[in-house]
């Protein structure tokens, strides 16, 4: 008993329990979701926090700095806003189970749904970092530099927020990679399409020239006031509030014009000059000053970060202040990783649309040496081509039965089933079968593509699949076995289908294994698109399912068979001749029994000379009648094809 205890026990510990209602599938669908979402408001959090650079301003007029307030309080909802959704990360991280290492071997793994053993993960790894993120200190230093406060002087205040921003980048820039990585574990990519790929990485290298152009902006308001700086300290007038637009000071301001002026850089012929270097454009355009016109700021900054990004910072014409020089160092080593990664990216992305052409390019070309090497008439070489142009149209290079083969047996089935169910039901011998023959139909059908005047098959050559017409016009002939005299032929459509003499072979409990000879020759008049069934195919078909063996659907077989339908109507030409040679016959007896009435009452005297013309007609239309109706029904029956096979279906029980 204590034995079995332990196996039942064992057992219960193997039954895989599905995850929590409350815990989330790291690989579901829901959540990959919003990972993509997630990565999304990523991105638009990290290019929202630049904003704050913007804050500071210069008043030229007074030479002081001063914070815009109306950009303070939209930077600072608008980093609200997305700090939300960090928020709403950390709630899933506890909420998402993860994958034990261990059980990695084979498939997906074992999901670990223990709340503990998730919290303790995540405690670990991710959580100081999204805790970093979401500390919001730029607001706090917002709301407590307010100008409208008075209780704070603005160059602190851009301090604070320089560096507030400068710290949380980092984190909220890390925390970035490992969800983006999670993302295209979980589902192979984050973007649908090769466009969006490519877009996407345009975005980032336009995010990186947004945040260089913000801190250029910042570098240039503090490169003005570290000149107000210098200058007051040489002249012994330096004083904090001085920086500030609350004091107010004639000498200082003269003073400031007249020792802190923009001089191009070129121009510069005294050492003593202030040089503003990289910012010189900055501060001779007035994009630091204070303005209402934000998006115009906005854009010259990018602009000029994006221009620099791209150029690898080689117009930049610096002066000896070392943060300055490090400031074109870092713009020229980032722009060529950026420039490098968004060329690689945006080739790979544009390339991955276009990789389908180019290897039919190179099919095409390589068919035309081969074609060329091996002196192919011009005639054939037509015939390659278009094939090879039809298929490209058809399938754009994409080897459909080598992706379907790849796939689980109810994907497979159910694809078949949507490409095939409603094509084959158009054939009309198909209505008779239920969905179970069909499904196994479709599951064997494989399309095929015929070009104009392309022979199918030939008249006595081996038949080796049954064709189902979708669309096209095909021509069937037979000669029947190439006797002189006789022609057949017929036009196949939509909904047609030939090489019923396999079904016959197939059906046949007694047949060997060599295949069915045609009786027709099949060539297309247009192009054809079609389902083929493979002799080995029907014969699987025709073994597992026996009710293809159905007396009705052997009718209905029978009704719209070409071959069937070749034999009916010679049958009923044959037994239209049969009835006409018999009312001939009965048309002479009728005139036999006439003319032997007539010399029955001539009898005793000479023969008039009607009776005499009468008796001479007679007997040449009677012989020319029976000489005729003897070459026909000789001619007859030397022209009537054989009867279609039709096994013995009761020789087996099916």
């Amino acid at each position: 008993m204590r034995r079995a205890s332990v196996v039942h026990f064992v057992s219960d510990g193997q039954k895989k329990l599905p995850p929590r209602k409350n815990i989330l599938d790291p690989q579901g669908p829901v959540l990959q979701k919003w990972n993509k979402i997630f990565v999304i408001t990523c991105v638009m959090a990290v290019s929202v926090d630049p904003f704050f650079f913007y804050i500071p301003v210069i008043i030229d007029d007074k030479k002081c700095l001063d914070l815009d307030t109306a950009l303070q309080i939209t930077a600072s909802v608008l980093r609200t806003f997305f700090d939300l959704f960090y928020i709403l990360r950390i709630i899933f991280q506890f909420k998402t189970g993860f994958i034990a290492p261990s059980s990695r071997v084979f498939g997906r793994g074992e999901l670990i749904d223990d709340p503990v053993a998730i919290m303790k993960k995540y405690l670990t790894s991710l959580f100081i970092i999204d805790i970093l993120s979401i500390i919001p200190l730029p607001q706090v230093i917002v709301l407590a530099t307010n100008p409208s406060l008075g209780t704070t002087d603005p160059f602190v205040a851009k301090e604070l927020l320089k560096f507030a921003v400068l710290i949380q980048y980092v984190p909220r820039l890390l925390r970035i990679y490992p969800l983006f990585k999670e993302v295209t574990r979980t589902s192979g990519i984050l973007t649908q399409t090769a466009w969006a790929g490519a877009a996407s990485n345009l975005f980032l290298y336009m995010l990186a020239s947004h945040v260089v152009g913000a801190n250029w902006y910042m570098l240039s308001v503090e490169s003005e006031v570290r000149c107000w700086r210098r200058e007051l300290k040489k002249a012994s007038l330096f004083h904090q509030n001085y920086t500030s637009c609350g004091v107010r000071d004639n000498e200082v301001l003269s003073h400031l014009r007249r020792n802190c002026s923009f001089v191009d850089p070129d121009k510069i012929t005294d050492r003593n000059t202030f040089n503003f270097g990289i910012y010189f454009d900055a501060l001779d355009s007035g994009v630091v000053e204070y303005t209402t016109d934000f998006p115009q700021k906005f854009f010259y900054c990018f602009w000029w970060g994006l221009r620099n990004l791209s150029a690898l910072g080689q117009n930049l014409k610096t002066s000896t202040y070392v943060p300055e020089i490090a400031f074109a160092i870092f713009i020229g080593i980032f722009g060529l990783f950026l420039f490098s990664l968004l060329i690689g990216n945006m080739q790979k992305y544009l390339q991955s649309t276009t990789v389908r052409v180019e290897e039919m390019r190179v099919k095409r070309q390589d068919a035309e040496q081969w074609m060329s090497h091996r002196m192919l008439p011009e005639n054939l070489k037509e015939r390659i081509r278009r094939y090879e142009q039809y298929q490209w149209q058809e399938n754009r290079g994409v080897e459909e039965e080598a992706l379907i083969r790849n796939l689980p047996k109810d994907l497979r089935r159910d694809i078949k089933r949507h490409l095939c169910l409603a094509l084959v039901k158009k054939v009309p011998m198909f209505e008779k079968m239920d969905e179970q023959l069909l499904d196994a139909m479709c599951n064997r059908l494989k399309p095929v593509l015929y070009t104009e005047k392309s022979q199918i098959v030939r008249e006595g050559d081996p038949v080796d699949e049954m064709l189902f017409i979708m669309r096209g016009k095909v021509s069937t002939m037979t000669t029947n076995g190439g006797r002189t005299g006789f022609f057949n032929s017929l036009f196949l459509m939509a909904g047609d289908f030939c090489g019923e003499e396999l079904l016959t072979w197939a059906l046949d409990p007694h047949s060997t294994s060599n295949l069915p000879i045609s009786t027709r020759t099949v060539e297309t008049i247009s192009e054809v698109e079609a389902f083929a069934l493979m002799a080995d195919d029907l014969k699987f078909v025709a073994s597992q399912f026996r009710r293809l063996h159905s007396k009705q659907l052997q009718h209905a077989f029978r009704f719209y068979s070409s071959q069937w339908k070749t034999w009916a109507a010679t049958f009923i030409q044959a037994a239209w001749r049969r009835y006409w040679k018999r009312k001939i016959e009965k048309s002479l007896r009728e005139a036999e029994a006439k003319l032997q009435d007539a010399l029955a009452n001539e009898e005793g005297s000479t023969p008039s000379l009607g009776v005499t013309m009468y008796a001479s007609r007679f007997a040449a239309n009677a012989l020319r009648t029976l000489r005729e109706n003897n070459r026909h029904s000789k001619m007859q029956q030397r022209l009537l094809p054989p009867k279609p096979a039709e096994p013995d279906f009761t020789a087996q029980k099916h």
